[in-house]
């Protein structure tokens, strides 16, 4: 069975804070993504708010009829707000202001006893709680002793990579990780980088039951529009699995 899609709709909302307008409409985009084969719907509510807000998150919560996965740091504040909005799951995220984007994984080792704190708020509003960390033994480890329920595997290495042995170096890594966290029983999913150039031999590995991608979707919206960027990505993924 393909993996599952989750589309990450960020972007989007960049555009709009662009002009701190009102267009377009994340509600709107989040049904678009929906109707076009999307399994669930990724934002990310940053600490500096540079392109989710809280309305976004509220209003999602409410159209959204696959999954909302809210990808979030593990500072008290944003803690608090996704308790309140209850996503249907919650992924947490390392974050640092200055970053363009997400830049490596989740360090669940050093932050041991603050993610666990958090695994236990977030859990205790019913809240399922995914790690995005590195595909590193050490960290699939301290994800499990922290008590998390799922797993997301950064994939920025793989994506990143400037030649084909860097590359293979680093999706070996991957298939060794996804071995690893399965045995230890987690459920994994993977994102970060990954476009339709490069998905493919991600979505071949076997264990892997989401990918969650976002910038290379909104990317192809821009000039195909947002509807047949995600249905051609679906495709992408299903068809990768098959040619396994």
């Amino acid at each position: 069975m393909a993996p599952k899609l989750g589309v990450n709709i960020d972007h989007i909302a960049t555009l709009r804070q662009l002009r701190r307008g009102f267009e377009p409409e994340l509600a709107f985009a989040a049904l678009i993504c929906e109707s076009a084969g999307a399994d669930g719907i990724v934002i990310h509510l940053r600490e500096d708010r540079r392109h989710i807000q809280e309305r976004d998150l509220y209003l999602l919560r409410r159209v959204v009829r696959t999954k909302l996965n809210l990808e979030m740091s593990i500072a008290d504040e944003i803690v608090s707000i996704a308790c309140d909005a209850s996503p249907d799951q919650a992924t947490l995220v390392p974050e640092k202001r200055q970053e363009l984007t997400t830049e490596g994984g989740l360090d669940t080792v050093l932050h041991f006893v603050k993610v666990k704190k958090v695994i236990q708020r977030l859990q205790g509003q019913r809240i399922p709680v995914s790690l995005f960390i590195d595909p590193d033994k050490k960290q699939i480890d301290a994800s499990k002793k922290a008590g998390a329920d799922f797993i997301e595997l950064h994939t920025g290495r793989y994506a990143e990579a400037k030649d084909e042995k860097a590359q293979a170096k680093a999706l070996k890594e991957l298939v060794e990780a996804v071995k690893y966290a399965r045995k230890a029983g987690f459920h994994v999913f993977a994102g970060h980088g990954l476009n339709y150039y490069n998905v493919a031999p991600v979505v071949k590995i076997e264990g892997i039951e989401e990918l969650n991608i976002g910038y290379s979707i909104v990317c192809r919206a821009a000039l195909v529009g947002l509807e047949r960027a995600v249905r051609e990505m679906k495709v992408l993924i299903n068809d990768s699995r098959k040619r396994r």
